[in-house]
């Protein structure tokens, strides 16, 4: 009787550390540290990340260096140079508790957010000059589905009078783990589209139309597919994605 016990603690305790074992690897969090894109007919580019704990402090391109600024968890700014011309653009970002609610690029533009009781967020961008004046650019709606951005719908505002011209962005997603959404704080920023989303672009279907004065409507399409390969914990490894015009772009993750 006692050996059958002794047998049966072993057993349950092996499972255990299985069982844990198996929800760690499900849960490991990789950081993309660096990023080779390769267009077809061109030679290769290298990004490289850098982060403090969670946090992502820079990110170094060819011709561009971008600094990272945190408060409580969230990111507030975000400045970039240009190395050709060191000219600088910043980027500053506020929350209502941990929803962003705006974007301010000085003298520059504004973009507003208002998050909606069924999950979407509404927004508006508009321009600013020297003499905080603005006007509006356009305005639109995102909208998610399982921590996906799954459409973007805008409406131009500078069409002109009697004109309206719509753009309208769906995405599809794989099952695996976008590396930028473990940056702690990076999924809070709309403004940078669907790379924030949980999972990983397959698909983006761009449809523009235009409307005038005499009711008469132009349109027009563009259709973007992406195929990846993954290592052993569900994170990309690398990425193809195919254009109709500009052929194919390779994007290596390493990290």
């Amino acid at each position: 009787m006692k050996h059958s016990i002794k047998i049966f603690l072993f057993l349950s305790v092996f499972f255990v550390l299985l069982s844990s074992c198996s929800n760690d690897n499900e849960g490991k969090v990789k950081f993309l540290t660096k990023l080779v894109e390769t267009p077809e007919g061109s030679a290769s580019t290298t990004t490289l990340l850098k982060y403090i704990g969670n946090e992502i402090a820079t990110i170094d391109r060819v011709n561009s260096h971008t600094d990272f600024s945190y408060t409580n968890g969230l990111i507030t700014k975000i400045v970039t140079i240009d190395k050709a011309t060191q000219e600088s653009t910043t980027l500053e970002y506020s929350y209502d508790i941990d929803q962003l609610i705006q974007v301010l690029c000085p003298n520059n533009y504004v973009i507003k957010y208002i998050h909606n009781i069924d999950g979407t967020v509404s927004y508006e961008k508009k321009s600013v000059n020297s003499g905080s004046q603005e006007a509006m650019i356009y305005h639109g709606t995102l909208h998610f589905k399982d921590k996906n951005l799954i459409k973007d719908e805008r409406i131009l505002d500078e069409a002109g009078p009697g004109v309206v011209s719509k753009h309208t962005v769906n995405f599809e997603y794989d099952s695996k783990i976008n590396p930028f959404f473990a940056i702690l704080g990076y999924n809070k920023l709309l403004d940078h589209k669907e790379i924030i989303s949980f999972n990983n672009k397959l698909i983006s279907f761009d449809e523009n139309s235009t409307t005038n004065a005499a009711d008469q409507t132009i349109s027009s399409a563009q259709f973007f597919n992406s195929t990846f390969k993954y290592d052993t914990d569900g994170y990309p490894t690398e990425q193809l994605t195919e254009t109709a015009k500009s052929g194919y772009l390779k994007s290596e993750y390493f990290y």
